[in-house]
């Protein structure tokens, strides 16, 4: 598909990344410091499930990312791919349920983001982590500040995920490295039994986990603009992959090492244990410090997501099963701008609509349970893909951690008070991502034919 685009006289998407850029973007798409408290909140058995979610999921993944984007390269990746493999029904459905799945991302992804780096500023902006006005109107800033630089092309866009992607290594470097000298002064503070424990109020986290150690697929999407693919993306998947383990199961253990699992906030408790570092190593900066770098990590993950999910739509575009707009590049950027646009317009009506209704936690834990719902569906696609391309065992470890991941995202948390009304926000929420993916899709069908007809009339 891309060497159908770029040999028109229309402006065309350019290979801007290379193994730096690819690694460093995959690390920003792949960790979130926002996994973190929750992680360590459901206690010492996190990091047996990390590992796990690891070589079950995150390895296999990696795998099917490496193979398709080679077997079928081009901007789209997983639409791509399961149009190929699956017809163009397939394709467009798992497309636009992924797509729906990252539009859910964002404001979620912005309401943590944006909590945390009001409470680690200090005392005095404490208050604003908890206030809902502040949380929406900041949340709507971050996202389109950060799909509004991401419209300008990766030769400029991909720094903000090489930022993105720094930060998240000295996030890690730093909480590891503070979290064995406390050790050493005072001892953990937890018990460090790492069995998992099973209890209701923490099983819906386990498709978190296995959540944050997705996103390499992305990083498929990009395909059309990374230089050397058959080499570049694989080596890229290997690297990052591995820097997700250690850093998901040495940073858990560290604020574990901070504090007891039930002092932990899952929205905060990466700015108390940054309070902790500070009393006990008597360093004030260490709290504003994190909030600094939790900042850029945000920017880097909104960026590295705005700009390769764009790239399905824009895929869709150019097959015509969206409106021609979306397959158009911007002739000085080099980007699919509408499909960008479109996005940040989907994540702030989801943003203002999830309020309704429910708590500031409960609305934020209803946005990640649809995240999860929408961003795993599409697995079944890409371990399918991955089963015709003979890699079988990686194939049957995809499809078994992806049924469980949607299972126990449906489980409601303790900050779920009105059950029903989440749950009927789930399926809902679902049924309406599957119906619209329908009916633009038939839609789509209907004006093709009637276009051939009228041509075949002429």
């Amino acid at each position: 598909m891309c060497e159908d685009v770029t040999n028109t006289e229309e402006p065309a998407l350019r290979r801007e990344l290379g193994l730096r850029d690819v690694t460093l973007f995959s690390i920003a798409i792949m960790v979130g410091t926002r996994w973190l408290p929750a992680a360590a909140h459901a206690g010492p058995g996190s990091i047996t499930l990390w590992l796990l979610a690891a070589f079950l999921l995150a390895v296999p993944l990696a795998i099917a990312t490496a193979v398709l984007a080679v077997k079928y390269p081009g901007p789209g990746g997983l639409y791509l791919w399961t149009r190929n493999d699956f017809g163009p029904w397939h394709g467009f459905l798992a497309f636009w349920i992924y797509w729906m799945g990252i539009a859910f991302w964002f404001p979620s992804a912005a309401m943590f983001y944006m909590s945390t780096s009001a409470y680690m500023f200090g005392p005095a902006y404490a208050p604003l982590a908890d206030s809902r006005s502040f949380v929406l109107i900041a949340s709507l800033a971050a996202i389109w500040i950060a799909l509004g630089t991401n419209l300008v092309g990766m030769k400029i866009g991909k720094w903000t995920e090489n930022l993105g992607g720094i930060a998240t290594w000295t996030i890690g470097a730093l909480l590891i490295g503070f979290a064995a000298i406390v050790w050493v002064k005072r001892g953990p503070a937890t018990h460090m039994n790492i069995v998992p424990h099973w209890d209701w109020s923490t099983v819906n986290f386990w498709a978190s986990i296995a959540y944050a150690m997705t996103g390499i697929e992305l990083a498929g999407n990009m395909g059309g603009e990374i230089r050397n693919l058959e080499r570049t993306l694989p080596r890229a998947a290997a690297l990052a992959s591995l820097f997700a383990t250690v850093f998901y199961a040495g940073t858990t253990m560290a604020l574990l090492v901070f504090l007891a699992p039930e002092k932990i906030s899952e929205l905060n408790g990466l700015a108390q244990g940054g309070e902790v570092v500070s009393q006990v190593l008597h360093i004030a900066w260490i709290t504003p410090m994190f909030a600094l770098l939790v900042l850029a990590t945000a920017i880097g993950g909104f960026g590295g997501m705005g700009a390769s999910v764009s790239r399905m739509p824009f895929a869709a575009g150019v097959d015509s099963l969206l409106p021609k707009a979306f397959g158009k590049i911007h002739p000085r950027w080099g980007t699919p701008y509408i499909s960008i646009l479109v996005l940040g317009v989907v994540a702030t009506f989801l943003l203002v609509v999830i309020q309704l209704g429910d708590t500031m936690r409960a609305a934020y834990q209803e946005l990640v349970s649809l995240m999860v719902i929408a961003g795993f569906l599409p697995y079944v696609y890409i371990f399918g893909s991955s089963w015709k391309a003979g890699r079988r065992i990686t194939a049957l470890s995809g499809w078994a951690m992806t049924a469980l991941a949607i299972v126990c995202s449906v489980v409601p948390t303790s900050d779920v008070k009105h059950v029903w009304l989440f749950e009927g926000k789930l399926a809902a929420g679902t049924a309406a991502v599957i119906g619209t993916a329908w009916f633009v899709y038939r839609r789509s069908e209907q004006q093709r034919v009637a276009l051939v007809a009228d041509r075949q009339e002429a």
